[in-house]
């Protein structure tokens, strides 16, 4: 049974991205399609307030993006050795708190010490970070140009300094039509379609649903009365990598048929299999 994850491959320490591996192990074909792309910014101003650890309280990392944005601010401004030597020593004695395993992995491979990982999004890490920190230094938080507001208002509201940075803007992949035409002419319509962010569904939805034709809007019209019925009629079910995601979904019209419980290979696998099964839902 074939699926669609519209994300970048990743590929881990046995060099395969370990989504397609744990969906293997279920007997479900996966394809990854990128739908984003990321430009980087304002890396010289980042790059001077990593080389100034005293002045924050810890780091925040939500997204892999902002972990890479760190990783070339130590390449290109020849920092490497200063980091090395001494600016990591002083990272690691604050906190860094980061969501979600992958970026916890990111931020391990500069030598940082991370907590808060298995929060799942952001709501959670917020009520982590609220419930540990007690520096009156700002916690310096690099992000992306499409980040929640929910992080920074709830530290806010229990006192808690911040200093965002955007590092990176998110814009769509110039191959995702392309790359979405191609794959439904050779590989036909996929039993299930993930959808990794908000901003992964706002910019591929548009294709996929001149591909998929009238079949969309009778699932809008439908909603979960025909996610039994959607394989053999060969209509995608739509699951979702965490609960903002399947809300922008369900922002849509569309039924999600599978939030996974935590944003990690192991729990989308298992909740796509539960929801293919006849009468699933996860």
């Amino acid at each position: 049974m074939k699926v669609l994850l519209l994300k970048d491959a990743k590929e881990d320490d046995c060099g395969q991205d370990p989504y397609i591996r744990e969906l293997g192990l279920y007997g479900l074909e996966a394809t990854l399609i990128p739908v984003l792309s990321f430009e980087f910014l304002s890396l010289p101003s980042f790059s001077e307030k990593l080389s100034h650890p005293e002045d924050y309280g810890g780091l925040i990392f939500t997204s892999p993006r902002a972990v890479e944005a760190a990783e070339l601010c130590l390449e290109q401004n020849n920092k490497t050795e200063v980091w090395e030597r001494s600016l990591k020593e002083k990272w690691n004695a604050k906190s860094v708190y980061v969501v979600g395993n992958a970026t916890a992995s990111l931020v391990s491979k500069i030598g940082l010490d991370t907590e808060g990982e298995t929060c799942g999004n952001a709501e959670k890490l917020a009520e982590y970070i609220c419930s540990r920190e007690s520096s009156a230094l700002p916690l310096l938080f690099p992000c992306g140009n499409l980040k929640r507001e929910i992080l920074p208002k709830a530290l806010k509201d229990k006192g808690i300094a911040m200093e965002s940075i955007t590092v990176y803007q998110t814009v769509a992949h110039p191959g995702i039509q392309g790359n979405l035409n191609s794959y439904y002419s050779q590989q036909g319509v996929p039993a299930s379609i993930t959808f990794f962010s908000p901003s992964g569904l706002t910019y591929s939805l548009k294709h996929i649903q001149e591909l998929s034709g009238d079949n969309i809007d009778q699932i809008k019209r439908w909603g979960l009365t025909v996610l039994p019925r959607l394989i053999s009629n060969s209509w995608p079910q739509f699951a979702a990598i965490g609960p903002t995601t399947a809300r922008a979904l369900a922002a849509q019209g569309l039924p999600v048929s599978c939030t996974a419980e935590s944003p990690t290979p192991q729990a989308l696998a298992t909740g796509i299999r539960k929801a293919l099964q006849p009468h699933g839902c996860c």
